[in-house]
């Protein structure tokens, strides 16, 4: 799964470590997610959706097999 979640944190000023503290979570689990390794879980999703007023759909598009978008 692709995402914009480097650049939704940039744009709200958010380190890795602040983040991961404000939702409970590991800085490796937000790293992992910035990197495509670990595609969150849903409530992960809408939790950072919150955090940046954004749709779960703007931070995050699903990507088929092959796909070289």
């Amino acid at each position: 799964m692709k995402n914009k979640l480097v650049e939704y944190r940039k744009t709200f000023g958010y380190s890795q470590e602040r983040l991961a503290a404000r939702l409970g979570v590991s800085r490796q689990t937000i790293i992992s997610i910035e990197k495509g390794k670990y595609d969150p879980s849903l409530n992960l999703a809408f939790q950072l959706a919150n955090v940046f007023e954004a749709s779960i759909e703007e931070i995050f598009m699903y990507e088929e097999k092959g796909d070289k978008k």
